[in-house]
């Protein structure tokens, strides 16, 4: 079964619904995950989705902050949601889809802004989401799996736009690429994005503080589609859609785009 996969950080659904209904409309993806929806469930506006054909959602949400969801055209069933390092936020949901297909919807936490746990609770907090996602999938081995989301961390020289000048930047530091690559070597989750775009600057979110985010273009990947390897190789046309950056009332990230055969 074919589909086409988004995930967008979305920066308040109901806020930026406009911006979701155009994305919906003009690229009409299978299935979209957001994340920091920043909306209890049943407040998500889910009529104007509901019209443009997606009918299904799974979502987890809280009221002003995080929150997750998954809407998809197709059939999908709600397959839990763990609240890594105990946090008590609404940052995942996994869904599964009638081809036996599992989604995995992530919001990981952005970590503040210096990268040191002893002065920084919120560094650690990210640390320690890694470290327990980490732990997770080595005890929860997936399989036909898809894990998406803004995970907030940079991991390749060639994700964020000076590798040197962002070394001690929280997004990109050592600690958090090692724990972010030890998440994905537990899970045997393979980089989809990377695969089909495997060289040159490649970027998903521009800060709002830049006076001119396109001209500048100091981006960073923080936005990513994983595929267990089982499916991996039917994994294709993977694109960031980066025109719904210049959207009017845009969030900060663009969406991300993968298509799989499965």
């Amino acid at each position: 079964m074919p589909f086409t996969l988004a995930t967008w950080n979305i920066n308040s659904v109901r806020l930026r619904e406009p911006i979701v209904l155009k994305l919906l409309e003009e690229q009409a993806p299978d299935v979209l995950c957001l994340q920091e929806c920043k909306s209890p469930v049943d407040k998500i506006p889910m009529e104007g989705f509901r019209a443009l054909g997606y009918e299904h959602m799974v979502a987890s949400g809280q009221k002003g902050y995080n929150g997750v969801a998954i809407l998809s055209k197709m059939p999908i069933e709600d397959a839990g949601m763990q609240d890594f390092a105990s946090l008590g936020h609404a940052r995942h949901v996994a869904g599964r889809l009638e081809n036996g297909v599992t989604i995995h919807n992530v919001y990981a936490p952005a970590g503040g802004d210096v990268a040191d746990r002893e002065v920084n609770e919120k560094f650690g907090q990210k640390l320690d989401y890694f470290s327990e996602m980490r732990d997770y999938f080595n005890a929860n081995r997936p399989e036909k799996s898809i894990l998406v989301g803004d995970l907030n961390i940079a991991p390749r020289e060639d994700d964020v736009w000076d590798h040197k000048k962002l070394l001690k930047v929280v997004s990109h530091t050592p600690v958090e690429v090692e724990l972010f690559e030890d998440v994905r070597t537990s899970g045997g989750w393979h980089d989809v994005t990377r695969a089909d775009i495997s060289e040159g600057k490649l970027y998903s979110w521009w800060s709002y503080r830049a006076k001119d985010w396109d001209a500048a273009d100091k981006g960073r990947r923080l936005d990513h589609i994983w595929a267990t390897g089982d499916i991996k190789d039917t994994a294709h046309s993977s694109r960031v859609y980066r025109d719904a950056r210049g959207w009017e009332k845009p969030s900060d990230h663009a969406p991300v785009f993968a298509s799989f055969d499965i």
